[in-house]
């Protein structure tokens, strides 16, 4: 790994962190998301970056999951972040139902549909 190498991966660690603590919970408030907190956030990115439930993936105990991604797997959970960030609760709904899945739960059922 070079020293730019280094750097990129720094820069979306932050970025990676911003997007969960701050941009995605304040997008979410904002326009009524389904999820708003940090940790569903994180969930909902590592898990697409996995293929599957994070904690199947990633030792729970050896730090933060997040930085236990290689790059590419950061990268695209950066990448789909961002992606929230412009399409919303649409897309959010069927990456929360994924992850629900994986780990052998019901989708939530919508308050406007009761379904």
């Amino acid at each position: 790994m070079t020293p730019e190498d280094g750097a990129e991966r720094e820069e979306l660690l932050v970025r990676y962190r911003a997007l969960v603590d701050d941009a995605l919970p304040a997008a979410a408030r904002r326009d009524g998301w389904s999820l708003r907190l940090n940790h569903c956030f994180g969930r909902v990115l590592l898990d697409d970056a996995v293929g599957g439930c994070w904690y199947d993936h990633l030792n729970r105990r050896a730090g933060p999951a997040y930085r236990q991604l290689d790059d590419a797997q950061l990268a695209g959970a950066v990448a789909l972040g961002e992606r929230l960030l412009v399409e919303g609760d649409p897309l959010l709904r069927t990456l929360d139902a994924r992850s629900l899945a994986w780990r052998g739960k019901a989708p939530k059922r919508s308050r406007a549909t009761g379904r």
